[in-house]
């Protein structure tokens, strides 16, 4: 766990960075653009929009959910630009956690004042 929180923390530094730069008020795509390109240059393994199949009935399906970050295979990184987080947003990075295997995810709201305000951490299992 040890290594999960140091990656999370270069990822949370790396969104930091992002957000001094560019502010609030852009489309999620280029939060999304942006802290992929951070990440990147530190020579982390990024891999964006992975898809994630739906797992029912023992069988895979692929229904179009995709990761927007994966980072080092270990942590999703959901980047929104919006209002407030809701419920639905925690609950969508949840089920990525629990249809992925993975144990920890960040959901990233861009859309803030400070960004302390617009991070979620989530460990699963």
């Amino acid at each position: 766990m040890q290594e999960l929180n140091k990656l999370s923390n270069l990822v949370i530094g790396a969104a930091l960075d992002v957000h001094r730069a560019l502010g609030p008020g852009l489309l999620e795509s280029a939060y999304e653009e942006c802290l992929w390109f951070e990440l990147r240059t530190l020579n982390l393994l990024v891999d964006r929009q992975k898809p994630v199949p739906v797992v029912y009935r023992d069988v895979k399906l692929e229904c179009g959910y995709r990761i927007d970050l994966l980072v080092e295979n270990q942590i999703i990184v959901e980047v929104k630009a919006i209002e407030a987080i809701l419920p639905v947003h925690e609950a969508q990075v949840l089920t990525y956690l629990r249809f992925s295997g993975k144990r920890l995810g960040l959901l990233i709201n861009f859309n803030v004042k400070l960004l302390k305000n617009g991070l979620r951490r989530f460990i699963f299992g």
